[in-house]
């Protein structure tokens, strides 16, 4: 058995993969569902692994396969680049764009993306939002939009992104049920929405973690998201980004932003694939994009 057929049959466990059923996976490939079947079975004979789950919805990556699928990824990445300098091109924006960011910028990033998208017919576009960090030198995906300190991941293309900016706030149901404190001296005898870690690493639910007894935060959460529910809910004071703040009617601004609570944005791209046609499109219309969002 040749590489070529090896890789014939990768190819094609990459995109069951993609589609996450044998149907979905010869409709995109273009060839019957019989062959999508007898390739995944002979790669998996042939690795002695196997590589999916089989159910009645389709099939799921094994821990195996999620390994082979992420090294697939890349190299289906790197033969597109290369066949584009090969072949003299390279400029076309086309094919799978993967973004990975953090779940509060998808309120500027959906609408942004559908935009770049839209402008680019042979594009098609992933983003993905959970709190998992992305690898992008396994190929998880092309962008990443992170916050916090500086990536540190060795080969990783990292540029300055704005920042996220907080406040103090408290709802107007926990203002009758308990009053606002007259400033930071203040704070005792008040409650708290806050991480769920006793050493959190974003800056303003770590301040609040060394000021206030971990008794005084009665609300926790890992998700920001789900934290800022819980301070318009009313559950105790907590942070939110000034922009999210103006839209909740009533909610009052306890402490204002500062510099130390600040979150740092970064927009993180791989070595090997920066230059290419579409990470270069992506992150120069994120760039641009940032100038009309409400922070940076």
């Amino acid at each position: 058995m040749s590489g070529f057929e090896t890789w014939d049959e990768i190819r094609v466990a990459l995109q069951v993969g993609r589609a996450g059923t044998v149907s979905g996976a010869a409709e995109a490939l273009g060839v019957h569902h019989a062959t999508v079947i007898r390739h995944v079975d002979a790669l998996e004979g042939r690795l002695g692994l196997k590589l999916f789950q089989r159910h009645a919805r389709g099939y799921t990556p094994t821990e195996a396969g999620e390994e082979l699928l992420r090294v697939a990824r890349t190299t289906e990445e790197q033969l597109a680049q290369l066949a584009a300098r090969l072949g003299g091109g390279g400029a076309e924006v086309s094919g799978e764009l993967v973004v990975t960011a953090i779940p509060e910028l998808r309120p500027f990033l959906v609408p942004a993306l559908v935009r770049f998208q839209a402008a680019h017919a042979g594009l098609v576009v992933r983003l993905m939002t959970d709190t998992r960090l992305y690898r992008l030198e396994y190929g998880e995906a092309h962008v990443a939009l992170r916050a916090g300190p500086r990536p540190e991941q060795p080969d990783n293309v990292v540029q300055p992104f704005g920042r996220m900016r907080h406040a103090l706030h408290a709802a107007p149901a926990y203002v009758d049920a308990r009053g606002l404190p007259a400033g930071e001296a203040d704070l005792a005898g008040h409650v708290f929405v806050g991480a769920d870690s006793e050493t959190p690493r974003v800056p303003m639910l770590r301040w609040l973690a060394e000021t206030v007894p971990p008794e005084a935060i009665v609300f926790r959460a890992g998700d920001l998201g789900v934290l800022e529910e819980a301070v318009i809910a009313g559950a105790g004071l907590g942070f939110l980004p000034p922009w999210r703040a103006a839209q909740v009617p009533g909610l009052v601004e306890v402490l204002p932003p500062r510099e130390a609570w600040d979150a740092p944005l970064w927009l993180v791209t791989h070595v090997d694939l920066h230059r290419s046609a579409k990470v270069q499109a992506a992150v120069a219309f994120l760039k641009a994009e940032l100038a009309g969002w409400p922070f940076g």
